[in-house]
């Protein structure tokens, strides 16, 4: 059964005082397409339990954009390397499971290459039609482990900024998504609550990675006030040829 068509929030002002970016029309279409299409992808591959609009738009899309909201304005912070969003950055999300945050991110930076990067085939598989549908020129996919991948010539080393939504150690993030940055890249933990000494902890656990810890933002979630970080390192070395370490074992044994 094709489920009811419902209709995203627009929520324009919200965006813009949250992030400093608000959705052209096209890219409001764009998300609403994104919404129907994980309605009706929810009903074969279980992609999220978040289906209500209001709380779709909260929890997938503008916490989604959250992490990347350094990249939306022309006006990046300080601490930020340089860049325009009329660049085309190259991202990697790791670990997309729904397609989130790289789905929204797509959207909202159409310049960008996104990777999506998921060991399930078959949500890759999804996620590829998905992209069709709403007319990405610039996306690739991958069924692969991020252990695996970040030892892969096509992708060690070759992307500007790697996205790791996924529940688990911080340290264990960043091992999966430091290998496949470049120089100067940049890689976004998002994350709920964190501490000064979340911080000390993740910091340790760099320098075999060749990597630093650049800034934590803190959020609160516009429509039910959640509190919701997001953690930027910064690839300012080479990460040592043994990262990441075999399939099973970051998670298990994190640095």
């Amino acid at each position: 059964m094709t489920p009811k068509k419902t209709s995203l929030p627009p929520n324009l002002t919200v965006w813009q005082k949250s992030l400093r970016w608000a959705p052209t029309t096209a890219q409001q279409q764009q998300f609403q397409t994104l919404y129907e299409g994980i309605l009706v992808g929810n009903q074969q591959f279980n992609l999220t339990r978040i289906t209500e609009p209001e709380a779709f738009w909260e929890k997938h899309l503008w916490d989604s954009l959250s992490g990347i909201e350094p990249w939306l304005t022309d006006e990046p912070p300080d601490w930020l390397p340089q860049y325009s969003p009329s660049q085309s950055p190259r991202i990697i999300d790791i670990g997309t499971g729904g397609g989130f945050p790289g789905m929204p991110v797509a959207i909202a930076l159409p310049n960008s290459h996104v990777t999506f990067l998921d060991s399930t085939r078959k949500k890759i598989q999804f996620l590829e039609t998905l992209a069709q549908q709403l007319s990405f020129p610039k996306t690739a996919f991958v069924a692969d482990r991020a252990e695996t991948v970040g030892h892969h010539r096509n992708h060690r080393g070759r992307y500007d900024i790697a996205l790791v939504r996924a529940v688990g150690p911080a340290s264990t993030c960043a091992e999966y998504a430091l290998p496949l940055l470049d120089a100067g890249g940049m890689a976004v933990l998002f994350r709920g609550q964190w501490s000064d000494e979340d911080s000390q902890t993740l910091e340790k656990a760099l320098p075999p990675l060749g990597a630093s810890l650049t800034e934590v933002q803190a959020f609160v979630t516009p429509l039910t006030q959640g509190v919701r970080h997001c953690v930027y390192l910064q690839k300012t070395g080479m990460t040592e040829i043994a990262y990441p370490r075999a399939v099973g074992i970051p998670a298990k044994q994190p640095l």
